[in-house]
Protein backbone atom coordinates (compact mmCIF):
# COMPACT_ATOMS: atom_id res chain seq x y z
CA UNK A 1 0.00 0.00 0.00
CA UNK A 2 1.92 3.69 -1.22
CA UNK A 3 0.32 6.74 0.65
CA UNK A 4 2.85 8.88 -1.08
CA UNK A 5 1.51 8.31 -5.19
CA UNK A 6 -0.73 11.41 -6.55
CA UNK A 7 -3.27 9.45 -8.72
CA UNK A 8 -6.30 10.46 -10.21
CA UNK A 9 -8.96 8.08 -9.93
CA UNK A 10 -12.51 8.30 -11.61
CA UNK A 11 -15.93 6.11 -10.14
CA UNK A 12 -18.17 6.16 -13.10
CA UNK A 13 -21.72 4.62 -12.06
CA UNK A 14 -24.31 3.45 -14.50
CA UNK A 15 -25.96 0.11 -16.30
CA UNK A 16 -22.83 -2.16 -15.90
CA UNK A 17 -19.49 -2.10 -14.59
CA UNK A 18 -16.66 -3.70 -13.40
CA UNK A 19 -18.44 -3.94 -10.36
CA UNK A 20 -22.51 -4.73 -9.30
CA UNK A 21 -24.61 -2.05 -7.06
CA UNK A 22 -26.23 -3.95 -4.57
CA UNK A 23 -27.07 -1.54 -2.70
CA UNK A 24 -27.03 2.85 -2.33
CA UNK A 25 -28.03 4.34 0.17
CA UNK A 26 -28.63 7.96 1.25
CA UNK A 27 -27.48 9.10 4.92
CA UNK A 28 -27.30 12.72 4.72
CA UNK A 29 -27.58 15.49 2.07
CA UNK A 30 -28.28 14.81 -1.74
CA UNK A 31 -28.34 11.19 -2.72
CA UNK A 32 -27.13 10.46 -6.34
CA UNK A 33 -28.97 8.63 -8.83
CA UNK A 34 -29.78 4.76 -8.77
CA UNK A 35 -26.93 2.58 -11.07
CA UNK A 36 -26.68 -0.90 -11.68
CA UNK A 37 -22.72 -0.95 -12.33
CA UNK A 38 -19.57 1.08 -11.28
CA UNK A 39 -15.98 0.84 -12.82
CA UNK A 40 -12.84 2.62 -11.72
CA UNK A 41 -10.35 4.67 -13.92
CA UNK A 42 -7.30 5.50 -12.63
CA UNK A 43 -4.94 8.32 -14.15
CA UNK A 44 -7.58 8.10 -17.06
CA UNK A 45 -9.80 11.22 -18.08
CA UNK A 46 -11.94 9.57 -21.09
CA UNK A 47 -14.97 7.09 -20.00
CA UNK A 48 -15.78 4.61 -22.63
CA UNK A 49 -19.00 5.14 -22.06
CA UNK A 50 -21.57 7.55 -21.14
CA UNK A 51 -21.89 6.99 -17.28
CA UNK A 52 -24.99 8.32 -15.47
CA UNK A 53 -22.49 9.87 -13.15
CA UNK A 54 -18.72 10.19 -12.59
CA UNK A 55 -17.08 10.97 -9.24
CA UNK A 56 -13.70 11.55 -9.31
CA UNK A 57 -10.42 12.09 -6.45
CA UNK A 58 -7.57 12.25 -6.00
CA UNK A 59 -5.34 9.29 -4.25
CA UNK A 60 -2.39 11.61 -2.76
CA UNK A 61 -0.51 12.41 0.77
CA UNK A 62 -2.24 11.59 3.81
CA UNK A 63 -3.08 15.32 5.24
CA UNK A 64 -3.67 14.68 9.20
CA UNK A 65 -1.08 11.47 9.74
CA UNK A 66 1.53 12.05 11.90
CA UNK A 67 4.71 9.53 11.60
CA UNK A 68 4.07 6.96 13.60
CA UNK A 69 0.38 6.30 12.32
CA UNK A 70 1.89 6.56 8.40
CA UNK A 71 4.32 3.96 9.71
CA UNK A 72 1.74 1.88 11.42
CA UNK A 73 -0.53 1.86 8.57
CA UNK A 74 2.01 0.74 6.05
CA UNK A 75 2.96 -1.64 8.54
CA UNK A 76 -0.50 -3.21 8.86
CA UNK A 77 -2.65 -2.18 5.57
CA UNK A 78 -3.41 -4.34 3.31
CA UNK A 79 -3.76 -4.14 -0.72
CA UNK A 80 -6.75 -3.45 -2.99
CA UNK A 81 -7.49 -5.52 -5.47
CA UNK A 82 -6.86 -9.31 -3.27
CA UNK A 83 -8.85 -12.19 -4.73
CA UNK A 84 -10.65 -13.12 -1.57
CA UNK A 85 -12.19 -9.46 -1.14
CA UNK A 86 -15.17 -9.44 -3.37
CA UNK A 87 -17.15 -6.59 -1.66
CA UNK A 88 -16.65 -3.14 -1.49
CA UNK A 89 -18.47 0.14 -0.61
CA UNK A 90 -17.55 3.41 -2.34
CA UNK A 91 -18.46 6.13 0.64
CA UNK A 92 -18.74 9.59 -1.17
CA UNK A 93 -19.11 12.37 1.51
CA UNK A 94 -18.90 16.04 1.96
CA UNK A 95 -17.85 18.09 5.59
CA UNK A 96 -19.58 21.32 6.13
CA UNK A 97 -18.16 25.08 5.48
CA UNK A 98 -17.52 25.20 9.25
CA UNK A 99 -15.04 22.37 9.16
CA UNK A 100 -13.13 23.93 6.45
CA UNK A 101 -12.97 27.13 8.20
CA UNK A 102 -11.33 25.48 11.31
CA UNK A 103 -7.53 25.75 11.22
CA UNK A 104 -5.41 22.66 10.01
CA UNK A 105 -4.54 21.60 13.42
CA UNK A 106 -8.35 22.47 15.07
CA UNK A 107 -9.61 19.81 12.37
CA UNK A 108 -6.94 17.49 13.59
CA UNK A 109 -7.69 17.72 17.13
CA UNK A 110 -11.73 16.61 15.93
CA UNK A 111 -10.48 14.13 13.30
CA UNK A 112 -7.65 12.09 15.98
CA UNK A 113 -7.57 13.19 19.17
CA UNK A 114 -11.69 13.08 19.76
CA UNK A 115 -12.68 11.25 16.93
CA UNK A 116 -9.98 8.57 17.10
CA UNK A 117 -10.76 8.17 12.95
CA UNK A 118 -7.07 6.80 12.29
CA UNK A 119 -6.79 4.76 15.72
CA UNK A 120 -10.71 3.42 14.55
CA UNK A 121 -9.65 2.69 11.08
CA UNK A 122 -6.13 0.23 12.19
CA UNK A 123 -8.15 -1.56 14.52
CA UNK A 124 -9.81 -3.02 11.00
CA UNK A 125 -6.89 -3.56 9.09
CA UNK A 126 -5.64 -6.15 7.73
CA UNK A 127 -9.11 -6.94 6.54
CA UNK A 128 -10.68 -4.34 5.68
CA UNK A 129 -8.24 -2.04 2.88
CA UNK A 130 -9.22 1.43 1.78
CA UNK A 131 -7.82 4.55 -0.55
CA UNK A 132 -9.06 7.99 0.37
CA UNK A 133 -9.33 10.01 -2.39
CA UNK A 134 -9.50 14.09 -2.39
CA UNK A 135 -11.90 15.72 -4.31
CA UNK A 136 -12.63 19.35 -2.77
CA UNK A 137 -10.29 20.70 -4.41
CA UNK A 138 -10.88 19.04 -8.42
CA UNK A 139 -14.38 21.02 -7.61
CA UNK A 140 -16.10 17.95 -7.09
CA UNK A 141 -19.16 17.72 -5.71
CA UNK A 142 -17.86 15.24 -2.65
CA UNK A 143 -15.47 16.17 -0.75
CA UNK A 144 -13.98 12.58 -0.08
CA UNK A 145 -14.08 9.41 -1.55
CA UNK A 146 -13.29 6.29 0.44
CA UNK A 147 -13.38 2.64 -1.45
CA UNK A 148 -13.41 -0.38 1.21
CA UNK A 149 -12.55 -3.88 -0.36
CA UNK A 150 -13.28 -6.97 1.69
CA UNK A 151 -14.15 -10.24 1.91
CA UNK A 152 -17.65 -11.37 2.04
CA UNK A 153 -16.80 -12.41 6.20
CA UNK A 154 -15.36 -9.23 7.06
CA UNK A 155 -18.74 -7.46 5.86
CA UNK A 156 -19.95 -6.84 9.46
CA UNK A 157 -16.43 -5.38 10.30
CA UNK A 158 -17.40 -2.78 7.29
CA UNK A 159 -20.68 -1.96 9.07
CA UNK A 160 -18.96 -1.87 12.27
CA UNK A 161 -16.10 0.91 11.30
CA UNK A 162 -18.67 2.81 9.60
CA UNK A 163 -20.79 3.12 12.95
CA UNK A 164 -18.35 3.58 15.16
CA UNK A 165 -17.07 6.78 12.61
CA UNK A 166 -20.28 8.18 11.90
CA UNK A 167 -20.77 8.39 16.05
CA UNK A 168 -17.96 10.73 16.06
CA UNK A 169 -17.75 14.15 16.62
CA UNK A 170 -15.94 14.87 13.12
CA UNK A 171 -19.11 12.91 11.76
CA UNK A 172 -21.25 16.17 13.09
CA UNK A 173 -19.37 18.13 10.19
CA UNK A 174 -21.02 15.76 7.27
CA UNK A 175 -23.45 17.39 5.55
CA UNK A 176 -23.35 14.88 2.59
CA UNK A 177 -23.15 11.33 2.29
CA UNK A 178 -23.99 8.26 -0.19
CA UNK A 179 -23.06 4.56 0.89
CA UNK A 180 -22.96 2.62 -2.11
CA UNK A 181 -22.03 -1.25 -1.80
CA UNK A 182 -20.71 -3.23 -4.51
CA UNK A 183 -20.03 -6.51 -5.38
CA UNK A 184 -16.47 -7.62 -7.62
CA UNK A 185 -18.70 -8.60 -11.35
CA UNK A 186 -16.20 -9.84 -12.94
Amino acid sequence: MSYGARVLYAFDGGPHGDWAVTGMSTLCGDGLPVVAGLSIRAGDTSAPAPPTWTLAGVASHLRYTLREEYSELTARGSPLGRGEARLAALIPISKSDAWWALAQDERRRIYEDQSRHTSIGMEYLPQIARRLHHGRDLGEPFDFLTWFEFAPEHESLLDELLARLRDSLEWTYVEREVDIRLTRAV
